[in-house]
């Protein structure tokens, strides 16, 4: 490890004059634009260093300490707190060692929407994402090409400073992160220009996705190690994607079974007829039996949703609704007064209230 007292060519006991006069003499020799020999950019940086260290009583002091201080530091200004106690039986700001630059990157959440037809077979995108990527620069070690990080002169590479409080209960030793280093043990003395000693940089990534079948709105995908990159290259956090499906001007869902209305005339509900649909994944014929009723439901099997856990699909449900003329010519109108004159039925008359299955169907539309 590099002495700046020595650096500096002074004994250890020099006066602030004598380290000033030490540094100007040396700063003379070595400045660049007086000297161009191939290491003088280098040491003028470390004698530059070193002064920025003894010239600050405080930083001096720690440095002539080293990373722990003695027990004998007497004086009124080191009887510490019951804060500086608890710090030291109870965890504070201790620390094993020093602390890694390399964290783990946060989490990313991104909404992705999905259209209805989507949803039944799954889907492959792919994401454009604003997230922090490795700078290519460094590749994650926050130092400018062809430097390093060095060991930290005030903690000796620990990552911590160590002094010796004095309290009620006797002597005690207290132990807080370097304040040069910030905990970390080692300084940057050149730091990457492109992302700044941050090891990583703000960049659009492109993420392929694939989209599982059956998924709803408020599911959340969870991607592993697919979100941003710590700092200093550490691992990637994980990618969140919550789902939200568009509105159907046709179909709505339930769990896995798909719902629709089928208007059908009063002439085809009475006589029967059949017809051919197009749903979200191909034509199907279906029957309509002669007399079928209003609230009446068709099952089309395994034309729903894919099941997202298990096998098979749901079901489409088409709930048949029975639509009756409002305006009909002379001859229409004579026709149907026919028809019910040669009917007896029966005048209308109040009966129990009943919700059939189709008026159940259509609430559940409506407040999709």
């Amino acid at each position: 490890m590099v002495d700046h007292y020595e650096t500096l060519g002074v004994a250890r006991e020099a006066t602030p004059d004598e380290i000033k006069k030490a540094y100007r003499r040396l700063a003379r020799e070595l400045h660049p634009d007086v000297n161009s020999t191939p290491d003088a950019s280098e040491k003028f940086k470390l004698v530059t260093h070193a002064y920025d260290v003894l010239s600050d009583a405080k930083q001096r002091q720690n440095y002539d300490l080293g990373p722990q201080a003695g027990f004998g530091g007497g004086g009124s200004q080191n009887f510490g707190g019951f804060g500086d106690i608890f710090e030291t039986f109870f965890g504070g700001n201790q620390r094993p060692g020093p602390r890694s630059r390399r964290e783990r990157g946060q989490d990313a959440l991104v909404r992705v929407e999905l259209d209805l037809e989507e949803v039944i077979f799954g889907t492959t995108t792919t994401l454009e994402v604003d997230t922090a990527i490795l700078c290519t620069t460094c590749e994650g070690s926050c130092a400018a090409p062809g430097t390093h990080p060095v060991t930290c002169d005030i903690c000796r590479g620990s990552g911590t400073i160590q002094r010796a409080v004095r309290s009620l209960l006797g002597n005690v030793m207290t132990s807080n992160p370097c304040g040069t280093c910030r905990g970390y043990g080692t300084i940057i003395p050149n730091p990457c220009p492109t992302c700044q000693g941050q090891g990583r940089v703000r960049a659009r990534r492109e993420i392929p996705v694939d989209i599982p079948a059956g998924v709803d709105t408020g599911l959340r995908l969870q991607m592993p190690s697919q979100g941003e990159v710590g700092p200093a290259g550490g691992p990637n956090g994980d990618l969140f994607l919550e789902i939200k499906v568009s509105h159907h001007d046709v179909y709505s869902r339930n769990g896995d079974d798909l719902l629709a209305t089928l208007e059908v005339q009063m002439t085809d509900a009475i006589l029967g007829t059949s017809t051919t649909l197009k749903t979200l994944d191909g034509e199907v014929t279906i029957e309509i039996k002669p007399g079928t009723q209003s609230a009446e439901v068709i099952t089309i099997k395994d034309r729903g949703i894919t099941r997202l856990r298990g096998a098979g699909r749901g079901d489409l449900k088409i709930g048949v609704q029975v639509t009756t003329p409002t305006k009909l010519s002379h001859k229409e109108h004579e026709l149907i007064a026919q028809f019910a004159k040669s009917r007896k039925t029966q005048a209308p008359n109040l009966t129990h209230f009943q919700q059939g299955l189709f008026q159940k169907l259509r609430d559940r539309f409506l407040n999709l």
